[in-house]
């Protein structure tokens, strides 16, 4: 076996080599530059204003949803809080987990704190007290008005506005 001037045998002897990494190279997708702290799994996609992206859901605060998927399966609550960056909602009494808080102050104490943690939005479907079943969320328009009703029963959902707290209210 004869070796051609220039090349050595743990060199670059494949024919085709310099012409598959241009052809992998013109394929490969953009990668994006990270911006700010943390890991790059961490960071949210942004919108052209480079505000993070909205994730769009089925369900709104003070819905009655229960939960078909993870630890707290079975269990109904009404949704409390939404986190629209991440897709997470907090269900009252799902997900309780134990948060060891620091004393704030000087001379307070510490403390063990029980509270709710968000779940993914798509762990939770809504749910119909009166019939006592969970169902998919469909939209129909009723007396020309857009309306949110449950697909297995029907049932429509009240429009819920809920009640915001007046900036600088004293009362």
């Amino acid at each position: 076996m004869s070796l051609q001037q220039g090349r050595s045998f743990f060199g670059s002897t494949r024919p085709f080599a310099a012409a598959t990494k241009k052809a992998v190279a013109a394929h490969a997708a953009p990668v994006q530059a990270a911006i700010g702290p943390g890991k790059k799994w961490e960071h949210m996609d942004l919108n052209a204003n480079g505000k993070p992206q909205r994730v769009p859901m089925h369900v709104r605060l003070g819905d009655t949803v229960k939960v078909i998927a993870g630890g707290d399966k079975g269990k109904v609550g009404t949704v409390q809080a939404l986190d629209t960056k991440r897709g997470m909602v907090v269900v009252e009494g799902v997900n309780i987990k134990t948060k060891h808080v620091k004393p704030s102050a000087q001379g307070e104490a510490g403390q063990i704190v029980k509270k709710e943690f968000a779940v993914h939005h798509s762990n939770v479907a809504l749910y119909s007290t009166a019939q006592q079943v969970h169902s998919r969320v469909g939209y129909k328009e009723v007396d020309g008005k857009k309306v949110r009703f449950l697909k297995k029963t029907g049932e429509v959902l009240p429009e819920r506005i809920p009640e915001r707290k007046a900036a600088g209210s004293s009362e």
